[in-house]
């Protein structure tokens, strides 16, 4: 199967397999999140930026974040995004580790 073509050719959208992927891994990280929170239930705490965070608000910054971090890269560097996919990686620890 071509990467980047139709999963379903004539179709409604344009589902490709990276666009599949894409959704299908948002989708396991918020059944993720939720089974860990109902699992370990957890305390908000205050990061460094000083605002009180739990697991999904940082998943949530890490995310909007990320995706701002690929659209300047495609926008300086342009393709592929592979080094933009590592600096949102960076970015995504970096939020889980003291934001």
């Amino acid at each position: 199967m071509d990467w980047t073509g139709s999963i379903n050719p004539g179709g409604w959208m344009a589902w490709t397999l990276p666009t599949a992927l894409f959704f299908t891994i948002i989708a396991g990280l918020l059944i993720l999140f939720t089974w860990l929170a109902i699992r370990f239930p957890e305390t908000p705490r205050r990061g460094i930026l000083g605002i009180v965070t739990t697991r999904g608000d940082r998943l949530f910054i890490s995310l909007l974040g990320s995706a701002f971090l690929c659209l300047i890269w495609l926008a300086v560097m342009g393709t592929p995004l592979w080094g933009g996919v590592a600096c949102a990686l960076i970015y995504a620890a970096a939020v889980f580790r003291w934001v």
